[in-house]
């Protein structure tokens, strides 16, 4: 059973880097239909990783929470249109 809820990020503005606060999520590329393999990304001891699907470029950023990205809106919530 998973202790956590890994949360998914998705670049729908095609944006070079995202700014997420945390190290362990799953990339999506953009909402569907237009989504790619939704990939399990873990930065480990660095503060960056990019997605090898869609190059984005997560970035940690330890003032962030878990729910918040910069740019806005890249957390993917069930249900919730893109912003």
């Amino acid at each position: 059973m998973a202790d956590k809820i890994v949360p998914h990020f998705a670049n729908d503005k095609g944006v070079e880097k995202i700014f997420i606060g945390v190290k362990e999520f799953n990339c999506m590329g953009a909402r569907p239909p237009f989504d790619h393999p939704h990939i399990f990304l873990d930065m480990g001891a660095d503060h960056q990783v990019i997605c090898p699907y869609c190059s984005t470029l997560y970035v940690y950023d330890p003032r962030l929470n878990a729910d918040e990205s910069d740019p806005q809106g890249c957390l993917v919530t069930t249900g919730a249109p893109a912003v």
